[in-house]
């Protein structure tokens, strides 16, 4: 187990240069100039060299990507052009609303993913699993702005029970969840149903059955938890899923989390910011797809991953 969790953990090294390298060249192709943008309307073009020296965009590009690379090695990401704060201090302050929304949205999305999908397996082709399917279709097809902005009409315009924007009461926490999980939700009910028929289909779940156990012993028991193996994976990419979804989704609700921190910097050209929200994103999807591949063996004692 120890050299296998250190193989996956040696593979993060690349992905995450990899990803550091292809946000770095994108923002450089970005047509336009950060200095130009911070110096404003009535610059002159030496007032923009000025800027640009300072903020170190003078130099070549390989350096640029050297210094940021050794930087953020040593927890250093730079600092913001606008606000000429660390981007640590910027993300820090930042990071728990995108987590607290992400965490919630995922758990929203596994009960009701989980629920929908073991009930549509055991009652297949009743009038509930034709229901849930339109449902999950529908849910994977809606765009995360359209539900929002019809949920925020629906629940706070129309019937006043929830706030439409902001952060840090429960209440707000709702609809913004509902409307980042509702697609995670679809998708993980089709995960499990597919899983949940495949092993209610075999033969142990007959001899279980043949023993006289319970039905809901057999189906949460036995059943289940062989069906989760593939469900936790779709799981482990949808938490990934969540964190990037929560740029729009915050935007809609307008909550203070990294969604808007990152819109907010590439509208200004905030290089900085953009490569370390990218960054620390990048760096929680490595990461949950690693706790992913470690609960493998949880789940089924066959699997080993030595």
């Amino acid at each position: 187990m120890q050299g296998y969790v250190i193989r996956r953990v040696a593979w993060t090294v690349p992905v995450l240069l990899g990803v550091s390298l292809l946000v770095f060249l994108v923002l450089a192709a970005v047509p336009g100039d950060a200095a130009s943008a911070l110096a404003g309307v009535d610059s002159t073009g030496r007032d923009i060299e000025d800027i640009r020296r300072s903020l170190g965009l003078d130099r070549p590009l390989p350096v640029q990507y050297a210094t940021f690379v050794l930087g953020a090695v040593q927890g250093d990401l730079g600092r913001s052009f606008r606000t000429k704060r660390p981007v640590v201090d910027e993300i820090r302050d930042r990071l728990w609303p995108t987590v607290e929304l992400a965490l919630t949205a995922l758990l929203f999305a596994v009960a009701v993913g989980l629920t929908v999908g073991v009930v549509s397996a055991v009652r297949q082709y009743s009038l509930l699993d034709y229901v849930a399917t339109v449902l999950a279709l529908t849910g994977v097809s809606m765009p995360i702005f359209w539900l929002g902005l019809m949920l925020m009409l629906i629940f706070s315009v129309q019937l006043g029970w929830l706030p439409t924007t902001g952060n840090g009461t429960p209440q707000q926490l709702v609809l913004p969840a509902i409307t980042l999980g509702s697609a995670s939700a679809a998708i993980i009910a089709r995960m499990t149903r597919s899983s949940m028929l495949e092993v209610l289909r075999q033969d142990y779940i007959q001899t279980a059955r043949a023993k006289g156990l319970g039905e809901t012993v057999v189906v949460l028991r036995h059943a289940l938890r062989n069906a989760l193996i593939p469900t936790v994976t779709v799981v482990g990419l949808q938490f990934g899923y969540l964190l990037g979804g929560s740029v729009l989704t915050e935007t809609v609700f307008a909550r203070a989390g990294l969604g808007t921190l990152l819109i907010d910097a590439i509208r200004s050209r905030d290089y900085p910011v953009v490569q370390g929200t990218i960054m620390l994103l990048a760096a929680a999807f490595v990461l949950v797809n690693l706790v992913v591949d470690l609960t493998y063996g949880w789940l089924d004692p066959r699997i080993r991953v030595e």
